[in-house]
């Protein structure tokens, strides 16, 4: 019979110890992650309650599960739980947009600056591969096909720039963006505005030219502050206006 060398006390697990050790996501996590899509994504708009009769009737849990899931969206600032009434979907915080905007400027400019640097004749064609995707989702008004591909356009910028981590952090910082941004695509040329946005950002890459990259991306996350006020005058009920509107273009 083969010996086998024992694991010493206190070092860590094989590779493939650690595969295998990889547990199924409970119902709770489960019930997190389709929740905060459904939130995320807007199919449950700001203030819409949330019941846990009705999610535990439609999944077929307990409420255990349940509350730990709404407890975790609860510390995101996704729903709101109020004494006596329930829970609801968070409304969005006027405040917070503009400044997930400028953490994710900050963040995504040096991206594209890195990627200018260092993207391969290859890695280009992949840039391109997403902005024919964009193209597409667009001409057929496939408002959430393109947000998608679009997040996928700046991960892949992260990715070429050898700053994947970077990408990570942006996520953090811009769930509220995230949902505003959903709210953005409806307006008549939004997607192919941002488009032809996204095409000026992979052109300066292309050409290898970091300062001009990074000033590309900055206009294109810029623009986005100048929706906020007719967003939130078209969708009052989805906001907390908890600061000037007329105050937010100029940060």
């Amino acid at each position: 019979m083969p010996l086998t060398r024992k694991r010493a006390h206190n070092s860590p697990p094989s590779p493939s110890a650690r595969i295998k050790q990889k547990a199924k996501p409970t119902l709770a996590q489960e019930l997190y992650r389709k929740l905060h899509q459904e939130i995320v994504t807007m199919e449950l708009h700001p203030g819409a309650p949330i019941s846990e009769t009705e999610l535990a009737a439609d999944f077929g849990v307990s409420r255990t599960p349940i509350r730990e899931a709404l407890l975790r969206l609860a510390r995101e600032d996704l729903v709101e739980v109020v004494p006596k009434s329930g829970t609801f979907v968070s409304r969005i915080p006027v405040s917070n947009l503009p400044e997930a905007l400028i953490a994710r400027r900050a963040l995504e400019n040096m991206t594209a600056k890195a990627a200018a640097k260092f993207a391969a004749r290859s890695q280009i064609l992949e840039l391109h591969v997403f902005l024919e995707r964009q193209q597409e989702f667009a001409d057929l008004n496939d408002m959430e096909g393109f947000h998608l591909a679009d997040e996928s356009f700046h991960k892949q910028i992260a990715i070429v720039g050898r700053l994947p981590g970077l990408w990570t952090f942006a996520q953090q910082v811009k769930l509220q963006m995230d949902r505003f941004r959903r709210l953005t695509l409806p307006e008549p040329g939004r997607m192919y505005m941002a488009l032809e946005e996204h095409r000026a950002i992979a052109a300066a890459i292309e050409a290898g030219e970091p300062d001009h990259a990074s000033l590309e991306m900055d206009r294109h996350l810029t623009g986005l502050q100048l929706h906020i006020k007719k967003v939130v005058q078209s969708h009052p009920d989805f906001f907390i206006v908890d600061t000037d509107l007329d105050d937010l273009v100029s940060i």
